[in-house]
């Protein structure tokens, strides 16, 4: 399959496909794995330009293997999920509206689970 066909799928669907597979698996894996557990029609060249993109995002570390890298997750999904809410909150310079406004479109049982994970870090 040819990269134009493949730049026409969002990239971030693309990265969190590529991610799915990272963290499924049990040790680094090549561009070349990454492609074949994906089993779509990637192009080799688009995984290694994920893969690329994701290590100078600081989400992914790779190691020396043969004549490229082998690639891993830094974080599981809850970690990322985490930072990607942090990175959100750096961008805005009022943190204390952004927190209050997303306090209060928790529903009821995040809202306890944070008061409750909150409570617990106090002690």
């Amino acid at each position: 399959m040819n990269d134009a066909k493949d730049e026409r799928r969002p990239a971030g669907e693309l990265e969190a496909a590529v991610m799915a597979a990272l963290w499924a698996a049990a040790a680094p894996l090549t561009p070349g794995q990454v492609q074949t557990e994906l089993a779509a029609d990637l192009a080799r060249t688009t995984v290694t330009t994920i893969l690329s993109r994701l290590y100078d995002k600081g989400v992914v570390d790779r190691r020396p293997q043969g004549r490229g890298y082998a690639y891993h997750p830094v974080q599981d999904a809850q970690g990322l999920t985490a930072r990607r809410m942090h990175t959100e909150l750096d961008r805005d310079t009022d943190r204390e509206t952004v927190l209050a406004r997303f306090v209060a479109q928790l529903n009821p049982d995040d809202e306890q689970l944070l008061r409750q994970l909150l409570e617990a870090d106090e002690g």
